[in-house]
């Protein structure tokens, strides 16, 4: 279940409708803390999880505690279906499609569509927030800038291992190494967005990334953007 980025004000009513009727809830820290409001501890069972804690917690959850007519939510950050692949994929292995239902939310990458006014239907959406190979996605990164598309993209953040960083400044100079003028590309990075006391909006060129750190939780978005109205067709 997609819980929004991180505010309330993007909890969609169907969401919080199953929460309240969940007998367990499966999440990580932020993601519980994102919903905390709407818990109630004398019926929700909560249990918090971490990626080294997540698999033992799914199966004693659903082997050992579960009844049947019992629910179980498993909620995330945004939107389920974007950058939690690997996790949903796990969870319909593990208990068959018929018996999970995937419920949508708002995703960072819409909210910094409206932000940067950079349309989703006019952009390329890449998620490099994976635990996998990355360099297909690399690939599609410069396409898209060279065909003069823009970008909107979930960097990588890899604290244990500063090689697997693929966050603002090191996609900045991965584009400059692929021969991209990064002097001339506008581009804007969202830190915590819907947070209304961390967010932050940096707004640039593309060079200007360069050695800049930023949040784990950042959305990036390079603005190739041609507007078009209606009037034009």
């Amino acid at each position: 279940m997609g819980v929004g980025p991180g505010t309330e004000k993007y909890l969609t009513n169907y969401s919080i409708d199953i929460i309240r009727k969940s007998h367990y809830i499966i999440g990580y820290k932020y993601t519980l803390n994102t919903i905390e409001h709407i818990l109630d501890r004398s019926f929700n069972n909560i249990f918090e999880i971490t990626m080294k804690t997540q698999e033992q917690v799914y199966l004693n959850v659903f082997n050992d505690l579960m009844k049947d007519g019992d629910i179980c939510t498993v909620p995330f950050t945004g939107d389920v279906n974007f950058s939690e692949s690997e996790v949903v994929d796990r969870l319909l292995d593990l208990f068959g499609d018929e018996n999970v239902e995937i419920v949508p939310g708002v995703s960072s990458i819409q909210v910094a569509s409206a932000k940067s006014r950079v349309p989703l239907d006019k952009a390329a959406i890449i998620s490099f927030h994976v635990t996998g190979d990355i360099e297909d996605k690399k690939i599609s990164l410069v396409k898209s800038v060279v065909d003069n598309k823009s970008v909107i993209l979930v960097p990588r953040p890899w604290p244990s291992d500063k090689l697997k960083n693929f966050m603002p400044s090191e996609i900045s100079s991965f584009l400059k190494e692929k021969g991209v003028d990064t002097t001339k590309i506008d581009v804007w990075v969202f830190e915590n967005l819907a947070n209304n006391k961390k967010e932050n909006t940096y707004k640039g060129k593309l060079n200007s990334l360069e050695g800049k750190t930023f949040s784990d939780l950042s959305v990036m978005v390079i603005d190739q953007n041609k507007r078009q109205t209606y009037l034009e067709f």
